[in-house]
Formats: structure tokens, C-alpha cells, sequence
């Protein structure tokens, strides 16, 4: 069985790392250079970076943020936010990171998907969907621009054709659940899982130890995005994954 991984997630907005509620209300949590350097040394899996701005006058400190990372971490990171273009995404991935995150050039543009996965290779690619409940498409409906402009586009149909185009693994986020610590989308993370054959990363909503393990678990998560838990140190990594062991998850110690 594959082991799960416990990926913290750093939304940096002028350089620095935030977290909201909802995508607002956002509030200071550190430098994302020591923070990304501290969550290796706790034993990470993987980071996230996402430059939750998306604005190009700000690919500059993107660049940056990558260059300095790839220094001081020794594990894969994604960063996203803002890439819109091969070119852009050979540049990231050029200066160290791993993986590039596409999310709203991705709706936009769904060729962009396949032509980067054919040039770079599946493996770095990740397609972000923002995803909220909405009943009037019996689903949930994807969000572009940050989670404030909705698509006509349904989460698991879309997760289905992103796949097929040829992306690499899937960064799923509930809108309704980020940051409110109340509990991952169960129902959301396992239908997407369920529709595709590649790893679905969940986010949105971890506030506990059995919240994780539930995503991982019944969701059927490949992975855990974890932000507020670990930035405001209400858990450390080693907690997290000692939890999770125990509570018979495949975790890499």
C-alpha cells in the first residue's frame, strides 16, 4: 500500500505567509522561506507554496521564493498561483522547484495542461481545483481567480478531464471547509478520488488529528494539505504522523 504524505501548504501574499477563512479574512504566519526550511527538518513530505495574489508583478518574488527554497529544503515542492504559460512553468521548475500548481490558466486554457505535460512530463503537473457544494448542478462547482469567480465547470467532471489531458496529481480544496478547521469535505475528496486513477491531494478545513486521519482514510486521499495546524503550532508533523501510524495509516516516520 502507498504510504500517505502530510504536505503544509504556505499561501504567500507579498512575500510572506498567510491564512483566512474562506479565502478572506487573512492574517500573518511567518516567513515562508523558514517556515518551508523548519517543515523539512520536522519531516515533511512534500510542500506547497501558492501565491495566492496570482499577479504578475509578483513572479518576481516567486522566483525568488524558489531559489532560496530549493537552497535550504531537501524535499519536493509545488509552487503555484499566477502561472499561466510554458514558459513560466519552465522558469519555476528551472530555479529548483519540483512542481509547478496550475489552477485558473487551467480552466482557461485547458490545452496548456497537456502541452506542459508533454514537454515537462506528467509527474509536474498538478492541477488545483477549487471546489464549492452547489445544488443547483448536483454538485460542486469549480472556482477560478483565487476561489472568487465561479465556472460552469462541476469538480469531478473536471477533475475526470484534467486527468485525461494529462495532469500529474490533483490539489483539491473545499471553499467551504478551508480554514474554518471544522474537518476536510469527505464527500467532495472521495468522489474526485474515486473518478480518477491519479493521487488526489485534499485541503481545506484540518483543524484535528482525526480530521486528517478521516480525509486520508474514508475521503481516500493520497495526501493531507495542512496549513493553520501547523503554522499556529497546534500540532506539530511527528505528532501528526505518530497519530496517524497508530491509527493504522501508511505514513513515512
Amino acid at each position: 500500500m502507498l504510504t500517505k504524505r502530510i504536505i503544509p501548504c504556505l499561501d504567500v501574499k507579498d512575500g510572506r505567509v498567510v491564512k483566512g477563512t474562506h479565502f478572506i479574512e487573512l492574517r500573518d504566519a511567518g516567513d515562508p522561506v523558514e517556515l518551508a526550511e523548519y517543515y523539512d527538518k520536522e519531516g515533511a513530505d512534500e510542500l506547497v507554496f501558492l501565491d495566492i495574489t496570482a499577479s504578475i508583478e509578483k513572479r518576481k518574488t516567486i522566483v525568488e521564493l524558489v531559489m532560496k527554497t530549493a537552497s535550504r529544503v531537501f524535499i519536493p515542492f509545488t509552487v503555484g498561483g499566477g502561472i499561466g504559460s510554458v514558459e513560466e512553468i519552465r522558469e519555476i521548475l528551472r530555479y529548483g522547484a519540483d512542481k509547478v500548481s496550475i489552477n485558473t490558466q487551467a480552466v482557461m486554457n485547458p490545452s496548456l495542461i497537456e502541452e506542459s505535460a508533454e514537454i515537462f512530463g506528467s509527474q509536474c503537473i498538478v492541477v488545483a481545483i477549487d471546489a464549492k457544494r452547489d445544488p443547483s448542478i448536483d454538485g460542486w462547482r469549480v472556482y477560478i481567480n483565487g476561489g472568487t469567480t465561479p465556472t460552469e465547470l462541476e469538480a469531478v467532471s473536471w477533475a475526470k478531464e484534467v486527468e485525461r489531458l494529462g495532469a500529474g496529481e490533483i490539489l483539491l480544496t473545499s471553499i467551504d471547509t478551508d480554514g474554518t478547521q471544522e474537518g476536510y469535505d469527505i464527500e467532495l475528496t472521495r468522489a474526485v478520488v474515486e473518478a480518477v486513477n491519479i493521487p488526489v491531494i485534499a485541503s481545506g478545513g484540518a483543524g484535528s488529528l482525526e480530521h486528517i486521519r478521516d480525509v486520508l482514510k474514508d475521503g481516500k486521499a493520497s495526501a493531507a494539505l495542512i496549513a493553520s495546524l501547523l503554522h499556529y503550532k497546534k500540532y506539530t508533523i511527528r505528532e501528526i504522523k505518530e497519530y496517524l501510524k497508530k491509527e493504522g495509516i501508511p505514513i513515512r516516520l
